[in-house]
């Protein structure tokens, strides 16, 4: 479909059959040189209507030469990511590189989602975007971004003892609180997993990487299964639905709490077929009793399910209160209407026994690993990021 425009001295409005995206560094600045940035040749249609002055190239956004790269922390699914000295107030963030390796027409739709869902995200436990920065080329686009000097995924692997579960219920509390306030938006994050959740030193979780997240509505439109890493994703996303809901935000989080729980990932499979014979070890075999639908999802047949009539997570922790396994079984409810949600797990007695979450200022603080000056090359090289 022919992009329609309207535009005004303060930016343009991207219109295509699939998205509407305001421009104008998102609210931060005119249109030229960053709506060329960010719509290719398309941009030739505005900048016709409202020429910049030369000086005014930058419009109102910042370049990335007044930060100060400090090393590589790693990627997220749409672009690298660098700990930055912010040189005008000596403040540390987290500066983001938009990725335009194959992009011909500009900011890849991905990145677009990304921050317009984060402008208007204002929660302690998600990731803030602070603003957009520029560099000299038109596919130099920089997301500055609140710094965290962790995440869960390099924790596990670095500490030397794992986290109690007091410490456990800790970091859930904070991922739900967060996972709350996007439901209650009408987001789902669609890629949650360890690697995602950062960590200050003061104990403050937040979820970043917001690259998969789409914003929901009713009636739910059809949207690709292919989201989510392999080891968190649910098990309808594995059978091919096209029907996203907040409950695949909800498996994740039962993955991630098992994963804290057990000191190693739940479900590590290898490929999907690996990952639904695992889900069905652990949980049993799903029929249309327990999930009404099941058999119509559109992989079922690709599949041969083995038969297993046990739910095996009480094997799994023998050591766990009824209420923790409660919620765990409530969380990897295979039908997703049954699922738990957000606000469910967070009234759940799970929280409120012994041991008690501990405050977020009482975690303890680790070395700064991923601020190691380690080769590029060495950077996101974890098992963890192989699904």
């Amino acid at each position: 479909m022919t992009p329609s425009w309207m535009a005004t001295c303060y930016g343009a409005v991207f219109r295509n059959s699939k998205e509407e995206v305001l421009c104008g560094c998102w609210g931060q600045f005119p249109c030229h040189r960053n709506v060329s940035a960010v719509f290719g040749r398309y941009f030739v249609k505005v900048f016709k209507l409202f020429p910049s002055p030369e000086h005014d190239l930058l419009g109102r956004c910042r370049s990335v030469k007044e930060f100060e790269k400090l090393n590589r922390i790693g990627e997220g699914t749409y672009g690298i990511v660098y700990r930055a000295r912010d040189t005008q107030t000596d403040e540390i963030v987290a500066l983001k590189k938009v990725r335009m390796d194959k992009e011909k027409d500009g900011v890849p739709i991905s990145s677009l989602r990304e921050i317009t869902l984060l402008l208007r995200l204002r929660h302690p436990n998600i990731v803030e975007l602070k603003e957009v920065v520029v560099g000299n080329h038109l596919e130099s686009i920089f997301l500055v971004m609140g710094y965290c000097e962790q995440d869960l995924a390099s924790l596990l692997e670095n500490m030397p003892t794992p986290f109690s579960e007091a410490q456990v219920k800790c970091i859930v509390l904070q991922v739900l609180r967060g996972l709350q306030y996007l439901h209650r938006n009408f987001i789902i994050h669609r890629d949650l997993k360890v690697s995602n959740l950062l960590m200050t030193d003061k104990g403050c979780v937040k979820t970043a990487d917001f690259g998969l997240a789409r914003a929901y509505g009713v009636p739910v439109k059809p949207m690709t299964p292919k989201v989510v890493t392999l080891w968190y994703r649910a098990p309808e996303l594995l059978l091919g639905t096209t029907t996203q809901t907040t409950s695949i935000d909800m498996w994740a989080v039962g993955c991630i709490l098992a994963e804290l729980l057990a000191h190693k990932p739940l479900l590590p499979g290898t490929s999907e077929i690996h990952q639904v014979d695992l889900i069905v070890q652990l949980l049993g075999t799903p029929s249309e009793n327990i999930w009404p639908g099941f058999s119509k999802l559109p992989l079922v047949s690709q599949y041969s399910l083995r038969k297993q009539p046990y739910n095996n997570l009480k094997h799994r922790f023998p050591w766990l209160s009824e209420a923790g396994l409660r919620l765990l079984n409530l969380l990897f409810m295979y039908d997703p209407r049954k699922r738990a949600t957000a606000g469910d797990c967070l009234e759940s007695s799970y929280f409120k026994e012994k041991p008690l979450p501990c405050e977020p200022e009482l975690m303890p603080t680790f070395p700064h690993h991923r601020n190691k000056r380690a080769p590029a090359a060495a950077s996101g090289q974890r098992k963890r990021s192989k699904p």
